[in-house]
């Protein structure tokens, strides 16, 4: 199977071939550290993590590098409305995010640079586009002349007489063109400030991730990816500076995804219109947030609504039901050497969702085509449950196996299936179930009915069929 991307460079989905065989390299723009992260950015995020881990599952080995920006005009404002330094209301912020990346499952990336931390290396790249005759400097800082670099466009299909149509040369600004773009601010009277070769003063914004990405993954790599909204200034700017620099092609994939939206407007800070995922956390498992992101796919708008995330909820319950059904079941089930026509249904339905679980994660990494293929397995799989007196381990066995691989790619019932911790729960699930028969017997229906009442509210619910008690897992 040959996985395809969607390229937006190209406009169209390429093959995936990665510059070194079994490995690929990957930068995601993280973000701007002043502010909460919102559910605009779990879905990013959570994007490229399930990408990720898809890539990490087809054998790639994959380095993955993700920034924070911990010196902006945003956190630099913010510092100064809450009255605190700018270095640590960055470094509070890139606690927080790291602490909700986790929650929601995204794996870490391997390296986290941050541009303080790479002035030096800023420095450097701008020196050599000014030697190469692509920057220049001004009374307020270096700019980087956009008309000298003749692919400039080719990303978001923006052309430099649109950008200059109606726009002009603020007063004190000292660049030449109204589209060239600044590489370096001269400080300002209370901002952080290095020193350079012009002055004191800091980075501008689109340089940093050409810097920081080009120092770890070298002057060629695989991916690139972020946010819609990052294609035109920040992806474009980049692009023009690197290839500038390096005097080739610099990422050979891009890969943006889609704006989450509110009533038909985009989720951002700006319109005030966001939620936290620390919000989100407090009224969903991070497992429900991920389903919710799955559900779409990454390159297309995801609408934000509470029904939306309970449908999301209540379709991540009836997965989990079927693994219970299929635990529960596995614990009887036969191993046989014979398979009627009902073995041979389910087994067929299994492969085909199988296959189709490959294919659509193999079409641009399709999770919302993909979890169609996981539910034809779950019904089919509950079907001959509910049809066969005596299910074959086998037929089990295989959805168990295909469930996990959905696990380790989606990042969903990842604790689930962790054996020692569930071995131990099990022992201490099934000595009450022993105790409560006992209390039973003895018409102590009080004590029984605690035990039952108490297992389901910490998500353990039990069935009685006759002289049997079966448990199951009900909460999401």
């Amino acid at each position: 199977m040959v996985l395809r991307i969607y390229n937006t460079l190209t406009r169209q989905k390429e093959e995936f071939k990665p510059l070194r065989d079994g490995e690929v390299r990957m930068y995601v723009c993280g973000p701007t550290v002043y502010d909460y992260p919102h559910l605009g950015h779990a879905r990013t995020y959570i994007a490229f993590d399930v990408i990720r881990r898809y890539l990490e599952h087809k054998g790639y080995t994959v380095l993955m590098v993700m920034n924070f920006t911990d010196i902006d005009d945003k956190i630099i404002r913010r510092a100064k409305e809450t009255g605190e330094d700018p270095r640590e209301l960055a470094e509070k912020f890139i606690k927080i995010f790291l602490e909700d990346m986790q929650a929601l499952k995204v794996k870490p990336a391997d390296i986290y640079p941050r541009v303080t931390e790479h002035i030096n290396e800023i420095i450097k790249f701008i020196e050599k586009l000014r030697e190469k005759g692509y920057a220049y400097e001004g009374s307020d800082g270096v700019y980087f002349e956009v008309q000298k670099f003749k692919d400039y466009g080719k990303l978001s299909g923006i052309k430099v007489e649109e950008l200059r149509k109606g726009a002009r040369v603020e007063p004190g600004e000292g660049k030449k063109n109204p589209e060239d773009f600044a590489l370096w601010k001269k400080a300002k009277p209370g901002e952080p400030k290095w020193e350079s070769p012009w002055g004191e003063g800091r980075p501008g914004w689109h340089i940093e991730c050409s810097v920081m990405s080009s120092k770890y993954l070298g002057e060629s790599f695989d991916i690139h990816g972020g946010g819609n909204d990052l294609i035109f200034p920040h992806h474009e700017n980049e692009i023009a500076q690197s290839e500038a620099c390096f005097g080739h092609e610099w990422v050979r994939y891009w890969l943006h995804t889609g704006f989450v939206m509110v009533k038909g407007e985009k989720m951002s800070k700006s319109l005030g219109n966001f939620v936290t995922v620390r919000e989100l956390l407090q009224r969903y498992s991070p497992e429900v947030i991920r389903f919710f992101v799955l559900q779409k796919h990454y390159r297309s708008p995801l609408d934000y609504t509470e029904e939306g995330l309970q449908h999301a909820k209540n379709n991540l319950e009836r997965l989990y039901n079927t693994l219970e059904n299929i635990r529960v079941a596995m614990e009887k089930a036969e191993i046989s050497y014979t398979w009627g026509e009902k073995e041979f249904e389910a087994y067929e339905a299994v492969r085909d969702g199988r296959r189709k679980f490959y294919e659509a994660m193999d079409d641009d990494f399709n999770t919302a085509e993909a979890l169609r293929a996981v539910f034809e397995v779950a019904n089919a799989i509950n079907k001959y449950l509910t049809e066969t007196e005596r299910p074959k381990e086998s037929i089990l066995r295989k959805a168990w196996e295909f469930f996990k691989i959905v696990s380790e790619i989606f990042g969903i019932f990842e604790d689930y299936f962790k054996e020692e911790k569930k071995g131990e729960e099990e022992e201490l699930i099934r000595l009450l179930i022993e105790v409560r028969a006992q209390l039973r017997k003895e018409k102590r229906y009080d004590l029984a009915d605690k035990i039952r009442d108490e297992l389901k509210r910490l998500g353990i619910q039990l069935e009685d069929k006759g002289e049997e008690t079966i448990w199951k897992r009900i909460k999401v």
